[in-house]
């Protein structure tokens, strides 16, 4: 594996362990300050807001001026988010600025690490390089959050400070090893391709945009309201619920390290539609739970379904691009914070009017999505083969 590739993953894999950290506290940390639950909503959509809005610029900004240092302002902007968290825990001010931050950060990390692998690999080897990109945001999470919970028995600000500390590790590690990647492929070959927002949605990856948006749609709705359904039903525990992001990020490290690394170029759209019909069966488990076990049973099945369409996703639309590897990652990540912005208002507001009804929804909503991948497939539009 090429040395590059292995920073990067590491890159990837303590920035998820630093996100997955906080999963299973932010709740904790707004009820035990006696702050409105509402607020954990507010506190995940005003992440995404600032990543939404920032991304496509970060993405062109990183296709001009260079992956490694966009890389190191994102990395050195995370971890100052948790940092200001950790301090401010008490002040709900302080937390929305350090979320904010965090937000706008993150849209840089993950443009420049994506559009970064975009430069390094061909249309051979994208899915398996993907593929461990994936694999290291799975293992970020089967850490993190697990991590996360047991830390939260020292203090609630533990995990966050330890987010903070790790994220800044790898920033160091960074500075010292990472060098600007080489142009490969089809990024040289392609420079007089019209560059752009506007161009890309001409071409037939606007659809993979809109289905980037539905699949973490999905995700983040299951995020922000499984605590609090699971409350409910089992009286699951912040430690609890890192058990079982645990369990989950583990199928999510092998359908990314043994799975979408194997999937054949052009065969995407086919294991898509497989991946959207996993996650409606997993949603559709949520409400017969009655047993942390079975919990973390479903959502197994849930992460499984959508850890394929989310690779999978990232590597076709960067296929789809024209070479504009960073300009597609940003657009693919607003798409993505569109849907961290809409879900979990929507889903939580869902739950607080029939909570068995936000799974079914959901389940509905997967199975929908199979038409987005379908109308992409009949598309003749490729802006591959317009050059």
């Amino acid at each position: 594996m090429k040395k590059p590739l292995i920073l990067l993953l590491s890159v990837q894999f303590f920035v998820y362990v630093g996100f997955g950290l906080v999963i299973p506290v932010l709740p904790v940390v707004i009820t035990d300050q006696g702050f409105n639950t509402m607020h954990v909503g507010g506190l995940l959509t005003v992440y995404a807001l600032a990543s939404f809005f920032t991304a496509p610029a970060w993405g062109a900004l990183s296709d001009k001026m260079g992956r490694k240092k966009l890389i190191l302002i994102g990395l050195i902007g995370f971890s100052f988010s948790f940092l200001l968290f950790a301090i401010f825990s008490h002040s709900l001010v302080m937390m929305y600025l350090s979320r904010i931050i965090g937000g706008l950060f993150s849209g840089a990390l993950y443009t420049a690490v994506t559009g970064f692998i975009g430069d390094m690999s061909t249309e051979e080897n994208r899915n398996k390089y993907m593929g461990f990109m994936g694999m290291s945001i799975g293992l970020g999470f089967i850490v993190g959050p697990g991590i996360g919970g047991l830390l939260s028995h020292f203090g609630n600000d533990i995990p966050f400070y330890t987010a903070s500390l790790l994220i800044f590790l790898i920033f160091i590690y960074a500075t010292v090893i990472l060098t600007e990647p080489e142009r490969l492929g089809e990024a040289n070959k392609r420079e007089l391709i019209p560059t752009g927002t506007s161009t890309l949605l001409k071409y037939r990856v606007r659809y993979l945009f809109l289905f980037s948006f539905m699949v973490t749609f999905l995700l983040a709705g299951v995020e922000s309201t499984l605590q609090l359904f699971q409350m409910e039903k089992i009286n699951i525990t912040a430690a609890q619920l890192g058990s079982l992001f645990l369990f989950s990020g583990f199928v999510d490290f092998l359908i990314q390290g043994g799975v979408v690394r194997k999937v054949k170029d052009g065969q995407e759209w086919k294991w898509l539609i497989g991946a959207q019909i996993i996650t409606a069966g997993g949603l559709v488990l949520f409400p017969f739970t009655t047993s942390l076990a079975f919990a973390g049973f479903a959502l197994c099945i849930f992460t499984a379904g959508n850890a394929l369409a989310r690779t999978l996703t990232t590597s076709l639309a960067s296929k789809e691009s024209g070479g504009k590897y960073g300009t597609a990652a940003g657009l693919s990540y607003s798409m993505d914070n569109l849907g961290r912005i809409i879900g979990p208002l929507f889903f939580t507001w869902v739950l607080t009017m029939q909570p068995n009804a936000t799974y079914i929804i959901s389940a509905s909503l997967a199975l929908l999505s199979i038409f987005i991948i379908l109308t992409f497939k009949m598309s003749k539009k490729s802006l591959r083969r317009a050059i």
